[in-house]
């Protein structure tokens, strides 16, 4: 067999020419502008505040806009066909990730995206399960979408309501006819159906139409005035439902002003902000934020969808206002005052 000689400068050159190309590609790489489409139900509560915390998120992970990110907001008035017709013309833009804000999006994602291969990431809808957009919380996503979900878990919220009042029984939760209503609607039900712990509990579902728009929760919170006055001898207190109208002002100081009970509430601005409510365990919308920006980064960085487990949120906040407590004769207890620290409203 003959050997083989190689020019030792040959060699080098060889190995130069692929390390200036390795070098070309590496700095092609870190030269890319990522481009970012975030697709929300709505403008305002409680969207922007995960839109500030993921866009915050990124800047942490080394990813500003005009520099290496490029970013598209999008809001559909919480029309869902609407927001069909507008993926599909934003799906030729050929996004790195879309992230999807609330269950409206999140509905007008399935039926435009579902199964293809734009990765998308969901923040904040309600009931991702119930849509289809995901099997369960314990499996890596089937298909292009994972995310993560908006409500503090029923039990959890239950056992936050007994707990603040031991003795109440029934309860009014006034909602609108929207996808996650429903959904919160059949896990209260089932919790009540099941749970030995809360079989004595009864709660009064009413529903309102569906109001599209930005100023549509104002008008469903005016609808809802007549249940008020129906159901206020009835119950011992309201509970605040999850969806476009419990994630709003108007319908908190509806309930505060036509109503003898107390309120619990769905967010931290029900109570810190003075919109009604007595006390509230809410999800943090900047732990929301902040999970689905640690989602975008790993795509980025050229994870699949299908390796990144959906999540709920993890942190979760207390608030409790004293004034209205005594009003309505509800005893704080300690644990409930400890847990809300700063945001205890006297």
């Amino acid at each position: 067999m003959k050997k083989i000689n190689l020019n030792p400068h040959l060699f080098i050159f060889i190995f130069f020419i692929f390390f200036i190309f390795y070098i070309f590609l590496t700095k092609v790489e870190s030269n890319k502008v990522f481009k970012l489409l975030i697709f929300d139900s709505q403008e305002g509560y409680p969207y922007n505040e995960v839109r500030v915390a993921l866009l915050k998120s990124l800047r942490n992970f080394g990813y500003f806009e005009g520099k290496n990110l490029s970013v598209k907001q999008v809001f559909i008035g919480n029309d869902i066909d609407r927001g069909v017709r507008i993926l599909k013309e934003e799906i030729k833009n050929n996004y790195d990730v879309i992230v999807v804000g609330g269950t409206a999006a999140t509905v007008a994602a399935k039926r435009a995206l579902y199964g293809k291969s734009q990765p998308i990431v969901f923040a904040s809808p309600t009931d991702p399960v119930g849509i289809g957009v995901i099997k369960d919380f314990e499996s890596n996503p089937e298909a292009n979408f994972t995310g993560v979900s908006y409500p503090v878990p029923v039990k959890a919220r239950m056992k936050f309501i007994r707990q603040l009042m031991p003795n109440a029984k029934t309860f009014a939760l006034i909602y609108a006819d929207m996808p996650q209503s429903h959904s919160y609607r059949a896990w209260l039900e089932d919790l009540i159906k099941n749970d030995p712990e809360f079989r004595d509990i009864k709660i009064i579902f009413r529903s309102v139409p569906l109001v599209k728009g930005e100023l549509g929760d104002i008008r469903m919170a005016n609808m809802a005035k007549k249940y008020i006055k129906e159901l206020d001898s009835l119950v011992d207190a309201y509970i605040k439902p999850c969806d476009q109208m419990g994630t709003r002002r108007y319908f908190s100081e509806v309930i505060y002003k036509n109503s003898k009970k107390p309120l619990i509430g769905l967010v931290k601005d029900d109570v810190v902000s003075g919109w009604g409510a007595t006390a509230v365990v809410y999800p943090s919308h900047e732990s929301i934020g902040e999970q689905a920006s640690k989602m975008v980064v790993d795509i980025f960085n050229g994870k699949k969808v299908s390796e990144i487990k959906p999540e709920w949120p993890k942190k979760f906040g207390f608030a409790v206002d004293l004034k209205k407590a005594k009003k309505f004769g509800i005893t704080i207890p300690v644990e409930i005052l400890q847990l809300s620290g700063e945001n205890i409203v006297r």
